[in-house]
């Protein structure tokens, strides 16, 4: 995948409609503030990636920050039968 595009805020804001249609064909464009990148903006395509992604994200837990109650939940989790 090629770099995404780099724009400062304040020439983004000014020329929005330039550079919503340069995502389209660019993906992504970067928006920066002071030579930091503060946001960015994604093509239509590139956002329905975004979201499969994010729906495909599993959150990760340690044994040790689990309650009491969860712990025993699995403890006593049998294959292939729901919970009550």
């Amino acid at each position: 995948m090629s770099e995404a595009l780099k724009i400062p805020a304040t020439l983004f804001s000014r020329s929005f409609a330039r550079y919503q249609d340069e995502a389209i064909t660019e993906k992504i464009i970067e928006i920066t503030s002071h030579g930091r990148v503060v946001g960015g903006y994604l093509s239509a395509g590139e956002l329905e990636h975004y979201k499969r992604l994010k729906r495909r994200e599993r959150e990760v837990l340690a044994v040790g920050d689990l309650d009491d109650e969860t712990i025993s939940d699995l403890e006593n989790a049998r294959y292939g039968v729901s919970p009550a």
